[in-house]
């Protein structure tokens, strides 16, 4: 099989390095260090885009490009693992043995027989148990098997979307929440992962809040004008171990200052992990954070 070359662009959409940073670090440190096609386009090996992700992973983790452009690839193997834990750790009552077997339909690509076994569990447990003993746990896992090389990155995708459309088929049959409290869920921009914003919804409806779904990535003035439009008392964001950690705590005060005073500000997933206290916001570290924040607020009544 013949090496693939990629363009600029494409390196760009690949790993979400800019084209102007791309120009500078070659200019500067001599890396990446592209080919040039008959028309004079810059054409990148596989390998050296690799490399680039490895580099933005551990950039988005705080280290400089400097340093990180001189290591061996050794070096940076170590530092970049391949994935991060998307859900914390695994609930303790999860069924190693049962989602085990999930993930190895995964594996063997059988998305019929994976969405066939996922829907007796909701079946036998329950939507709220199914997102906390299943879901949940299985995310973990299925991180920790790509970490190791154990399943490819289809095969995570193919794991998102089909629990995704999972979620989205079980909270569409759940009685349509007229209750309190109203709660807007949504993610920032650039963060595009939602499978955590959609378990935080479901357990949300099975409580009786009025979920207010906006997908991802949604501009924070475009928060503040939903959130004032539905007459919202929550805005609730999901930040995955993907997003890069510095960026949280700016983002999330400055949708604090945006937001009115009376307006609650949530934050939760595997990306608020590390994230300090920060006044106005309420970091829920897990699930049972979400709900029991979820609980206080409805026996208070507001």
């Amino acid at each position: 099989m013949n090496s693939p070359n990629f363009n600029i662009a494409a390196v760009e959409r690949e790993t979400g390095l800019s084209k102007d940073v791309l120009r500078v670090w070659e200019r500067r440190y001599g890396f990446p260090s592209p080919e040039r096609d008959s028309t004079g386009e810059r054409q990148y090996s596989a390998e050296q885009v690799d490399r680039l992700c490895q580099i933005k992973r551990l950039m988005d983790r705080g280290h400089r490009p400097g340093k990180l452009i001189a290591l061996p690839t050794e070096e940076l193997a170590v530092l970049a693992p391949r994935h991060a834990n998307v859900a914390g750790e695994p609930a303790a009552n999860a069924d190693a043995d049962d989602l085990a077997a999930l993930i190895e339909l995964i594996r063997r690509h059988d998305a019929t027989g994976f969405t066939q076994a996922m829907q007796q569990r909701v079946a036998r447990q329950g939507l709220q148990r199914f997102v906390q003993d299943t879901i949940a746990p299985l995310s973990w896992q299925i991180g920790q098997a790509w970490e190791s090389g154990r399943i490819e990155v289809f095969e995570e995708h193919l794991f998102t979307e089909l629990s995704k459309r999972l979620l989205r088929q079980n909270i569409a049959a759940l009685p349509a929440g007229r209750g309190h409290p109203r709660i807007l869920l949504t993610t920032v921009p650039e963060e595009q992962h939602v499978l955590g914003l959609l378990m935080a919804e479901a357990l949300f409806c099975l409580e009786g809040a009025e979920c207010i779904p906006l997908g991802t990535q949604m501009p924070l003035m475009e928060i503040v004008r939903a959130s004032e439009a539905h007459a919202a008392d929550i805005v609730a964001l999901s930040f995955s171990s993907a997003f890069p950690a510095r960026q949280v705590a700016p983002l999330l005060q400055q949708l604090r200052a945006l937001l009115p005073s009376e307006i609650c500000l949530w934050a939760g997933g595997a990306g608020v992990q590390r994230t300090a206290a920060i006044p106005g916001v309420s970091l829920l570290l897990s699930l049972d954070d979400a709900l029991q924040a979820l609980h206080s607020r409805q026996q208070m009544g507001v």
